[in-house]
């Protein structure tokens, strides 16, 4: 890959990792950056979930080692992760048996239905709050809630759907997968937060390890994202507290869109 393609990747890893960091949405970056580069599509999203998953896991290790897990939580974790490597390896692998062609017709309908979710991200995460305010004032104690067997059945159905999603595309499922939790019972933003990102660092490794299996990662670009992503993160740490995420989350929406339009033109 030549030297300036390198340059013009970690420079996008950069950015994405600063807009992680803040608001979230990093991947309308990195993906578009990779295709770009002249990577075929799948590879291209392959190797953007191996960009992506060293910065997730990270950030799982650390609530592992806090004490963000409540009781329920940890009795119900179990089974979300078990679903969602099935969904993980499932989704990896209809990415695999997709045809080149086919996939790339679908890149801006992906695009858009993931800008989509991240516009309306915001009301689900007003919503989320105002339901953890209003049990927070009257209902019983998180430790003493155990969800219904039938709303957890139907809860890990949709979460496969949204697993095998991750595993073939992923961009926006974050506040999906919050948004079931809340669902399901899980009080706690913490810990909301925390099992969020552990099932999406699960399950995108499960991913990975297919696209390895099938031979469809690009490795010196994923190997420069990742550096990128990593030193963008770790300046985003000290850029979200000067800088309103509101801005950054409106620019991201225009990012989102604007690669949207530009895949529908370019792959009519």
């Amino acid at each position: 890959m030549p030297f300036g393609r390198d340059i013009f990747l970690f420079f996008a890893a950069l950015l994405a990792g600063i807009i992680n960091s803040v608001a979230g949405g990093g991947s309308f970056i990195t993906f578009p950056a990779l295709l770009f580069s002249g990577i075929a599509p799948i590879a291209a999203n392959a190797t953007n979930t191996c960009a992506v998953w060293p910065g997730t896991v990270a950030s799982a290790v650390a609530y592992l080692r806090g004490k963000a897990y409540t009781p329920e939580a940890r009795r119900i974790l179990p089974a979300l992760m078990i679903v969602g490597i099935i969904g993980g390896v499932l989704g990896a692998r209809i990415l695999l048996h997709t045809p080149q062609r086919t996939f790339t017709r679908l890149i801006p309908w992906l695009l858009l239905g993931a800008t989509l979710v991240f516009v309306l991200s915001g009301r689900l995460s007003k919503w989320m709050r105002s339901r953890l305010r209003r049990d927070a004032s009257g209902a019983a104690p998180s430790a003493e809630f155990r969800t219904p067997r039938p709303l957890l059945l139907a809860g890990l159905f949709v979460e496969l759907l949204l697993s095998v999603y991750i595993g073939y595309f992923g961009a926006g499922v974050g506040i999906l997968i919050l948004a079931l939790l809340a669902l399901l019972g899980i009080e706690n933003v913490h810990t909301m937060n925390a099992m969020k990102t552990l099932l999406v660092s699960v399950v995108n490794g499960v991913a990975l390890l297919t696209f390895i299996v099938g031979h469809r990662i690009v490795w010196h670009a994923a190997v420069v994202m990742v550096a990128g992503s990593a030193v963008g993160g770790y300046a985003g740490a000290h850029f979200a507290q000067k800088t309103n995420p509101q801005r950054v989350r409106w620019a991201v929406i225009v990012i989102g869109f604007a690669m949207s339009a530009y895949f529908f033109v370019r792959y009519r």
